[in-house]
């Protein structure tokens, strides 16, 4: 997994305190609004998402980034370029 420090973000998904699955379901959501090349940030506190959301871009066509933590490391920040458009 690769760490990253300062990445910057297009848009965030605050799934601090979220119960699964909202952590695959949001950002699906989320993503659909981005132009490919943009980054959408995700917030997470679930350590099921460090193994989830790679999985989830791989299987539906887009770039996982990286993760950092954040300043306090309550919560881990994911990454995902988006890469083409969401396939049917």
């Amino acid at each position: 997994m690769k760490f990253l420090d300062g990445c910057k973000a297009d848009a965030t998904a605050d799934l601090v305190y979220r119960a699964c699955p909202m952590h695959l379901l949001e950002p699906m959501d989320l993503i659909k609004d981005l132009e490919p090349g943009q980054v959408l940030e995700i917030l997470t506190d679930y350590d099921g998402a460090l193994e989830d959301i790679p999985a989830w871009c791989a299987k539906h066509g887009q770039e996982f980034m990286g993760i950092s933590e954040d300043a306090c490391g309550d919560c881990y920040k994911l990454y995902i370029k988006k890469i083409c458009e969401e396939k049917s």
